[in-house]
């Protein structure tokens, strides 16, 4: 018997929305268009994978923990840290997720609902490096807004920074405030 999977494609098409949501803490500092929520996810993925793979710790299960992180606000929206401060338990991610991934094949809103749990729970080597991974995106964003010329930015560039754990996304994080946003294409172009 083949599985119903009415359900899977609708939280395919909610979760797409994040690729329209905005990351709301930058309009706090100034920034007009800040990135998706998607994309915040996706270089967080990137850069979990990177952390655990410095850390020990299994990349890929860092990364997919990172891809899964923000699900939830296709249907909380993205609140920031000001805002937290006033939502009750409602919001919790677990929750969302297991509302989100009601009536799916069993096996899979249960993957689903176990790696979202392990990110929250963060006691896993790879929940951390993701965690990491999370807030190292943070900086970095940060970093290039600051180079637009978003001068408030540097608030969450020293406050990511100083949420960081492992001593791998503490060491990226200097390399990265060190070198600024444009160093790469200096370095590949053989520029001083």
């Amino acid at each position: 018997m083949t599985e119903d999977l009415s359900k899977v494609a609708d939280f395919l098409f909610e979760t797409g929305t994040l690729k329209n949501a905005r990351r709301t803490g930058w309009w706090m500092a100034g920034v007009r268009d800040p990135e998706s929520v998607a994309e915040h996810s996706w270089r967080t993925s990137l850069l979990a994978s990177v952390i655990a793979g410095l850390e020990g710790a299994d990349p890929a299960r860092a990364a997919l923990m990172a891809v899964w992180h923000d699900s939830q606000e296709s249907r909380t929206g993205d609140v920031n840290h000001l805002g937290k401060k006033y939502l009750g338990q409602e919001a919790d991610p677990v929750h969302v997720t297991a509302d989100q991934t009601a009536g799916m094949p069993a096996a899979l809103a249960k993957s689903i609902q176990d790696v979202v749990a392990e990110y929250e729970a963060r006691q896993t080597r790879e929940a951390i490096c993701a965690r990491d991974a999370d807030k190292l995106e943070c900086l970095l964003q940060g970093i290039e807004y600051k180079a637009q010329g978003y001068e408030h930015a540097q608030r969450w560039i020293d406050n990511s920074r100083g949420r960081l754990t492992t001593e791998s996304a503490k060491r990226l994080a200097d390399e990265l405030i060190g070198r600024g946003s444009i160093g790469w294409l200096k370095t590949v172009m053989g520029e001083s």
